[in-house]
Formats: structure tokens, sequence, C-alpha cells
């Protein structure tokens, strides 16, 4: 099994505005751009244009329809459309490390940023199984785990404009809802970012410690109220949906750990 670094000199990762994203599915498709023409193996596809289509991707757009819940006495508002990116946050206590088998999955010391070596991943899938956020996917021609990379060959890479340092979602991102830097600075600007908007980790209960950070969406109709009148859109999301786990899984999860 692999251990986790006690201690990371950066903590770099990704701050979503989920305020802003309008879901166009940009960062998708440049992610898979990117990872599929120039890191590791490509992301490949299964029957693209056929009647079943699927394949790897390292950042997905679902969107929901969200009914706020009222903190004031006002008239109930219109649902939400919220477009919600989903890709891997990078975890301080990433459970898909700890329970590879094989050394495959690691956390790097440097920065922070959780990888696969895909010449040691034999594609068992415990790290699929371990992460609680569903953010890696199995390819299926290559046989390997696939995850977000944060473009590790792209923001060190001396070769490209230094604008161009940076995920390639982050560079795409046509309304500025995604920022990439280094949370672990209490100084730069998404540790800012983070703090004047209340960022938020996604299922804390899980202990994971997850690196990337969320910005709340604002109901469009309250934004003129003071903040303790608005109304709080994602109150009935952030509620565990359990504190602990039962029966098989439970045992797997203490048996795992003691690896």
């Amino acid at each position: 099994m692999t251990q986790l670094p006690t201690h990371t000199e950066k903590k770099l990762g990704l701050v979503i505005d989920l305020d802003t994203c309008v879901g166009c599915h940009a960062c998708v498709i440049s992610c898979k751009g990117w990872n599929t023409e120039n890191y590791g193996a490509p992301l490949s596809d299964q029957d693209p244009y056929g009647a079943d289509p699927s394949g790897t991707f390292l950042n997905r757009v679902h969107s929901y329809e969200v009914q706020p819940t009222m903190l004031k006495d006002q008239p109930a508002p219109d649902a939400q459309l919220i477009h919600f990116p989903k890709s891997c946050l990078h975890c301080e206590d990433a459970p898909c490390v700890t329970v590879c088998p094989t050394g495959a999955s690691y956390k790097r010391v440097e920065d922070g940023i959780v990888l696969v070596n895909e010449s040691d991943c034999i594609g068992c899938g415990l790290c699929a199984w371990a992460c609680p956020y569903g953010a890696r996917e199995l390819d299926q021609a290559e046989g390997v785990m696939k995850k977000c990379t944060l473009c590790v060959d792209r923001i060190y890479n001396e070769n490209l404009p230094e604008e161009d340092r940076e995920p390639a979602c982050v560079r795409t991102c046509p309304s500025n809802a995604r920022h990439f830097g280094d949370l672990g600075d209490p100084d730069s600007d998404v540790s800012k970012l983070v703090a004047e908007r209340g960022g938020i980790d996604l299922m804390p209960e899980q202990g994971t410690k997850p690196v990337n950070k969320y910005l709340p969406p604002r109901p469009k109709d309250q934004l003129a109220l003071p903040q303790d009148e608005q109304i709080d859109i994602l109150a009935p999301y952030l509620t565990p949906v359990a504190t602990e786990t039962k029966g098989f899984l439970s045992w797997l999860d203490k048996t795992l750990e003691k690896l």
C-alpha cells in the first residue's frame, strides 16, 4: 500500500465558482483534448458515434435543478439550474492512494498533486472504489485507471508561454469559473478567493480534506439583500448522508485501513 506524505510543500488545486459556471462543457472538451494528445496514453472512446457511446473523461460537468431553502419569510423562489464540474480533488488524505496495492497511485511531496503511474497500474479498481467522489475512471482500451493530473505536463512546461502554464480547463473556461493556484498559501489569489466567497469542501464528512474548493452559487434574485437574509441554496445538500458505513462495506473499509 502507498503511503501519503506527512506534508507537501504546496497544495496546488482548483477553485470552482458554481455561481458563474454556465455548463458549456468547454473545460470537458479541452481536458479531453489535452490529455489525449499529450499526457500518457490517450483517453479512449468506445463506439463514440454508435447507439451506446462511452469513453474516459477526467473532468465532467453535471447539471441539477435546485430548489433553494428559505431562510426568511419570503415567497418561494424559482428553482435554479446549477452546473457542477467534477474531477479529482487531490485530497490531502487521499484514500485512493492508500488502498493502491502496487504503489501506482501516489501524492507528490512538492506540490500535493495526486497522480497515477500508468506503468504500475494493474486496473484493479480499488482506487475507484475508495474515492468517495467518483473521480477515477478505468480506461477500457488501456486497462489502467485515469484521473485529473492538474495538467502537470503544462504547469511546469517552460516551453509554453507563461499564461498557458495552467490546467487546460482553467485556460479554456470562458466564464472565468475555474481558478488555479496554491491553496496552501493563504496569500495566494485562490486562497483569498475562498476566504472572500466562503469556499467549501465537497462532502467534508468523508474526512479526505480535499484541496479543491467550490464557491457556492447565489440565488440571482437575492443578490440585493444583505448576506444574512440571502437564501442558502446548498443547505439541503451539505448535510452528511451517513456518519459511518455498515455491513460488508464497513468491514472492507476497516480491513483496508489496516493494510
